[in-house]
């Protein structure tokens, strides 16, 4: 066989980094630390814990479990928890009441939480979605999901969050207008070191089931008359690039500290795009659909798990993401740690 490509260009042998362990280490471009994630956790008014059937290996936890989840955190090195809650079906309203709860389950987790591991950050969401009995991210009148008036709910649940003890607002919401009403509210209170994180570019996605399971969601389309059938009417186009980079600005022109692109994998190539528009702190979100797929593939042996895990959360480092939350985190902090 003729030599002669090798011949003309004897330098060109890019596997002579790809040789040993050492070497590729060496000239990695880019690295995924414990300090890169952010540990999606759902917590129930309950004790104990409740296995979540659409996502194996996480469950709901206890107020209790959220205490000891925090030290462990803080033991694996990893620097957040982002909690959502699980209410019962029964405490659930149209006006979604109970999100507004001083002494209601996310802010005796909170508590909890920084009364167990100081160290860590928490960060909450700023959502109806799982208080209202339908489902909805918003107040609903006549069939269309209210702007203002929800922002207005959402600032009281805001404020509530963060005198619990939260040290990042995170409003996934995707109501117009929300991060700004929310800076000010934190400013006029004195807690202007409560950091905001938004779900700036957040798409109405079909990754999103199993964690609506996992929160006991409203049924959306049912129930309450009126009640739409999707949230594409506030979460984004799934088709859409330019209006990201729209949303992120007006959520950062607000005062959003950090930025956050959702779902994560499918949408890589947004958070690409506004890391290099923004230099702004950008995170992704590894949802519940994402984490349901490698899981089952992974129980079937179509895929081999502890790689697929740790493929999957780097390429959000490769693609430029400050950080991921995700379901994974403490047994991908611990195999950074192996």
């Amino acid at each position: 066989m003729s030599k002669a490509p090798l011949a003309a260009y004897p330098a060109l042998r890019l596997r002579r980094l790809r040789q040993a362990d050492w070497v590729r280490r060496l000239v990695r471009e880019t690295v995924l630390t414990p300090a890169d994630l952010i540990w999606s956790m759902v917590v129930h008014e309950g004790e104990g814990q409740v296995p979540v059937a659409s996502m194996p290996g996480v469950s709901r936890l206890s107020v209790k479990d959220c205490a000891a989840a925090a030290k462990q955190a803080r033991a694996l090195g990893i620097p957040a928890i982002a909690v959502f809650p699980h209410i019962d079906g029964s405490k659930k309203d149209a006006s979604g009441k109970l999100a507004l709860d001083p002494d209601g389950v996310v802010a005796r987790a909170v508590k909890a939480m920084k009364d167990a591991a100081p160290e860590v950050g928490i960060m909450c969401d700023v959502a109806l979605d799982p208080f209202t009995d339908h489902g909805h991210d918003g107040l609903i009148e006549n069939g269309r999901i209210l702007n203002d008036p929800t922002i207005e709910r959402l600032v009281e649940q805001g404020l509530m969050q963060a005198k619990a003890g939260c040290d990042i607002l995170a409003p996934s919401d995707m109501m117009d207008g929300r991060c700004g009403a929310l800076r000010q509210a934190l400013e006029a209170e004195g807690l202007q070191d409560v950091m905001i994180m938004s779900y700036a570019a957040k798409y109405a996605s079909a990754f999103y089931g199993p964690y609506r399971e996992a929160i006991g969601s409203g049924k959306l389309g049912t129930g309450s008359v009126g009640n739409p059938g999707d949230k594409k009417t506030y979460q984004m186009d799934n088709a859409n690039h330019a209006e990201a980079l729209r949303e992120v600005a007006l959520d950062i022109a607000e005062g959003a500290d950090m930025v956050m692109v959702k779902p994560g994998m499918p949408y890589l190539d947004i958070v690409r795009q506004v890391v290099d528009a923004f230099s702004m702190p950008t995170f992704a979100f590894q949802v519940s659909g994402e984490y349901a797929m490698l899981m089952a593939a992974a129980q079937n042996g179509w895929l081999e798990e502890e790689r697929a895990i740790m493929e999957s959360l780097g390429a959000f480092k490769r693609a430029g993401a400050a950080g991921v939350i995700t379901y994974f985190a403490p047994r991908a902090a611990k195999l950074l740690g192996a």
